[in-house]
């Protein structure tokens, strides 16, 4: 979708995890397990680990999708808890990062 003089969004709703408590810290390191593991599987598949690995490209981008929604979910999971924890404005801060893009020319108007 396109907005605001041509810089195109990616917008990804994500539940709450309703049956989960998370907290700032078991959240930060849930978010660098997944991170983790999705790094994991890019660089087996890039023969990064010396390793061979047999996968059709199409069957390791879906895997790879997978993980980067395992990401998302525990960005949005750190978002909850920076709102309902802390009351951080997770709005505003969304259009100071996008003014920070542009500031430093990462996308132009």
């Amino acid at each position: 979708m396109d907005k605001n003089n041509g810089i195109k969004y990616k917008s990804v709703s994500l539940p709450r995890l309703n049956n989960l408590k998370p907290n700032i810290e078991s959240t930060a390191l849930k978010l660098m397990e997944e991170a983790g593991e999705l790094a994991q599987l890019i660089g087996k598949f890039r023969g990064l680990n010396g390793e061979a690995y047999e996968m059709e490209e199409k069957e390791v981008i879906d895997k790879i999708s997978e993980e980067l929604l395992d990401v998302a979910q525990v960005a949005i999971s750190m978002m909850f808890v920076l709102e309902e924890t802390y009351n951080v404005d997770i709005e505003e801060k969304v259009n100071r990062h996008i003014q920070k893009l542009i500031n430093k020319k990462y996308i132009k108007e």
